[in-house]
């Protein structure tokens, strides 16, 4: 889904993976979630955590026999906070890509979901070169969304970066930018689900290219920590196994979004 890597980052992973890393007995593991982007995490009224990856975590946890806990953060920091040890792992509908991995590791893909443009229902946008010129397409800043459009259409377009995809569709609503590119769950329910939302329609083709979207997302946790992957790995086989990961997916979707 999503992700920006730094040679600070790199650094930081490198002396993380360092020669006398010890494996640790886990009885907690803290995640660090992004919690604004439904339906895979947000924030709730009363300021709680909600959505699949929130589910999920608690899921994990329990079949792991850890305790749980969650640390809410800001996209544009959630690497470096990982790699700073806020928390164990990262479970936010990141994106396994090749760029990512030079950072930090992964578990086994949990989701894979196709990206697309939504656009104004009058809108006469077509995704190619010609008809993005000069057109302003708002992203998630930080993400592979981002990557995607700056390198395949980064000169003819004006890009509009975001903190989230909340504040994207808002300049759509009000026709600040003339597209989003999101994942298309993202968009479901953070735009064509809300109020207004039959005013939009998603467009263009389905977008997988795994050389921006990677093989789906997966959980990231530090380079050194590989007994915590064969944990998290482990257990989302015995959720898959069990049937729990369904009925948490049946609760948000109404497809199976673990791909093929």
């Amino acid at each position: 889904m999503k992700g920006r890597i730094t040679k600070a980052m790199l650094l930081t992973a490198a002396l993380a993976t360092a020669p006398g890393a010890l494996a640790q007995k886990w009885e907690t593991v803290r995640f660090g979630v992004e919690g604004a982007y439904p339906p895979f995490s947000y924030t709730q009224q009363d300021g709680t955590l909600a959505g699949f990856d929130i589910d999920l975590a608690y899921a994990l946890c329990e079949e792991m026999q850890v305790k749980c806990e969650l640390v809410a953060q800001d996209w544009d920091g959630i690497i470096p906070a990982l790699l700073a040890r806020k928390y164990d792992a990262i479970i936010a509908a990141m994106a396994i890509t090749e760029e990512r991995k030079r950072a930090v590791d992964f578990t086994d893909k949990y989701s894979k979901v196709p990206n697309r443009f939504v656009v104004p229902n009058d809108s006469p946008l077509s995704i190619t070169p010609e008809g993005l010129k000069d057109k302003k397409i708002g992203v998630q800043r930080a993400t592979t969304h981002d990557k995607y459009i700056t390198d395949n259409f980064g000169s003819d377009v004006n890009i509009v970066r975001y903190g989230s995809t909340d504040e994207a569709y808002l300049d759509l609503r009000s026709g600040r930018v003339d597209a989003v590119l999101s994942d298309v769950l993202a968009i479901q329910e953070g735009l064509l689900k809300k109020e207004g939302g039959h005013n939009f329609s998603l467009v263009g083709p389905t977008i997988t290219d795994s050389r921006w979207f990677g093989e789906g997302s997966g959980i990231a946790v530090r380079k050194q920590n590989t007994d915590l992957k064969n944990m998290l790995n482990k257990a989302i086989t015995g959720l898959r196994e069990s049937g729990k990961y369904q009925e948490i997916n049946a609760k948000y979707f109404d497809f199976d979004i673990y791909g093929d």
